[in-house]
C-alpha cells in the first residue's frame, strides 16, 4: 500500500464540509487534530527564521559616560549620533530665508530647498530634554484626568436638583427680607425706646400674610400641548360620558375609601 503524501489538507474536513479550499486552513471548525501535536487554531505563522519580540534601541549615552562627567557638547566615540542628529533639515529657517529673498510661490520654495541645505543644531533638543529630566516631581503626584462621577439618574428624574435650587432661593430671599426689615427698624428709633426694636404682633403678622400660590406646572414640549392631541375617545358621545360620570358619583356611596373608589361596603343593620 502506498504511503499517504503529507499535505496541508490531510488534517481538514475535506469531503465532509466541502471540497478543498484555502479557507479551510484558517477555519478552526474545519481543522482536525494531529496525533502527538498541539491543537492548531488556523492562524498563519511566519517563517521559521522569524524572530519574535521588539528590537533593542541603541542609546547614545551609557553609565560610563555619565560617570566620566559629560557636558552639553559631548559626543560618543565615532560621532555617529552627531551625523544622525545633524541629518534633520531646518525647514523653518529655509522658509524664512526664501521669503527674505522674495520667493513666495510653491515652485520657487521647492527650488530654493533643492539648492540650499540648512541643518538643525542637534544640541538644542538634547539640552531641552535634559532640563525637562532635571525637574523633580513629588512622589505623590498623580498624572491624568480625574474620572467623572456617574450621573444620579434617579435624582434627575425626581427633579431633586430643581427642588433643592428652589428651596435655596426661597431661603436666600427670606433671609434678605428679614435683614432688610431689621435694618429699617434699627435705623428708625421709636419714641420712648432707645434701641428702636419693634416686636411683631398678630395684627402685623396677618398684614404680611401672603396667599398661597399654586406651583407652576412642569415643562412640556410644545408639540404635546398644541398639535399632539388625543386620538382615542373612551366614550362614543358626550351624552354617554356624562351618564358614566353621573353613575360613578352615585356608585361612590356604597364604596369604601376617601374618594369612593374602594370595595363595596357590607349592608349595616
Amino acid at each position: 500500500m502506498a504511503a499517504q503524501v503529507e499535505g496541508p489538507f490531510n488534517y481538514t474536513a475535506t469531503g465532509v464540509l466541502g471540497d478543498q479550499r484555502n479557507s479551510m486552513l484558517q477555519n478552526e471548525l474545519h481543522l482536525r487534530d494531529k496525533v502527538g501535536h498541539i491543537k492548531s487554531r488556523g492562524y498563519q505563522l511566519p517563517m521559521q527564521s522569524f524572530v519574535y519580540g521588539l528590537p533593542n534601541e541603541k542609546r547614545e549615552y551609557s553609565a560610563a559616560d555619565a560617570l566620566r562627567g559629560w557636558t552639553g557638547n559631548y559626543l560618543p566615540k565615532g560621532g555617529a549620533s552627531k551625523t544622525k542628529a545633524a541629518s534633520e533639515r531646518d525647514f523653518m529657517t529655509m522658509n524664512k530665508a526664501a521669503v527674505a529673498d522674495g520667493l513666495v510661490t510653491t515652485e520657487e520654495t521647492n527650488d530654493y530647498r533643492a539648492t540650499h541645505d540648512i541643518r538643525r543644531s542637534p544640541w538644542n533638543r538634547k539640552e531641552l530634554s535634559g532640563k525637562m529630566r532635571s525637574r523633580r516631581l513629588p512622589p505623590t503626584m498623580v498624572f491624568g484626568i480625574p474620572s467623572r462621577p456617574s450621573t444620579p439618574i434617579y435624582e434627575v428624574i425626581e427633579h431633586k436638583y430643581q427642588d433643592q435650587w428652589m428651596k435655596e432661593r426661597q431661603n436666600l430671599l427670606s433671609n434678605k427680607r428679614a435683614e432688610e426689615v431689621k435694618r429699617r427698624v434699627m435705623s428708625a428709633p421709636v419714641a420712648g425706646r432707645s434701641n428702636g426694636i419693634v416686636y411683631e404682633t398678630r395684627a402685623s403678622l396677618l398684614r404680611t400674610y401672603q396667599n398661597p400660590v399654586d406651583p407652576a406646572p412642569l415643562w412640556q414640549l410644545p408639540r404635546f400641548t398644541k398639535s399632539a392631541k388625543a386620538q382615542i375617545q373612551s366614550f362614543r358621545t358626550n351624552v354617554d360620558k356624562s351618564a358614566s360620570f353621573n353613575y360613578l358619583k352615585t356608585d361612590r356611596v356604597g364604596r369604601q375609601g376617601d374618594f369612593g373608589i374602594g370595595i363595596y361596603e357590607k349592608p349595616k343593620n
